[in-house]
């Protein structure tokens, strides 16, 4: 059986991958999302196994220590990563799985998966991507000013990446993102 694709898609916070990820998976069937893992308490309307698997802090050290992450980082107090065995699964069934993932991760994808196609969304701008911020209503100002921080080092990494896609209109962004993500292989 064909190998499938991994895609790993990043960007700073409040970029709008989420909504892309979500929005490409409505669209397109053949794509499946990896679920990460998180020692964060769920939030409203989250369910564990489907937002996110929510893990004690020492099962997911467990994870560490016994290499079933792909990768994983410590973000705002908590841990957050990608259990290895259900993207080798699906891989391995051919199909394409997308991770939502930080730069940090998506750097460390890139050492266990090279062939990993890896995709960073810019915000128009750090004025925007603070009113995207804002208007979440999920963040305090001094978190928002944190992430802010933290967007310009990620930001400062994009050229790492094998795409670049500015997220300045959601229809064609996604339209951008399908035309990586579903061309034809290159022979």
């Amino acid at each position: 059986m064909e190998s499938g694709q991994l895609i790993v898609i990043t960007g700073p916070s409040g970029v709008g991958k989420g909504t892309l990820v979500k929005s490409l998976l409505q669209r397109h069937n053949q794509l499946s999302l990896s679920i990460s893992a998180t020692t964060r308490p769920p939030r409203a309307g989250e369910t564990n196994g489907k937002d996110y698997f929510f893990l004690s802090r020492p099962e997911f050290e467990a994870m560490i220590e016994t290499g079933d992450l792909l990768e994983w980082a410590e973000y705002a107090g908590n841990y957050y990563g990608t259990p290895r065995q259900g993207v080798e699964d699906k891989l391995q069934q051919g199909e394409q799985v997308i991770l939502e993932i930080e730069v940090v991760g998506a750097r460390k994808i890139q050492q266990s998966f090279p062939q990993a196609m890896r995709i960073f969304i810019f915000p128009p701008s750090l004025t925007v991507l603070e009113e995207r911020l804002q208007k979440r209503g999920k963040d305090d100002p001094e978190i928002i000013a944190q992430r802010l921080d933290h967007a310009k080092t990620e930001i400062a990494a994009a050229d790492e990446f094998d795409y670049t896609i500015v997220n300045d209109d959601l229809d064609r962004t996604l339209t951008q993102l399908e035309q990586i993500i579903l061309q034809p292989e290159k022979s």
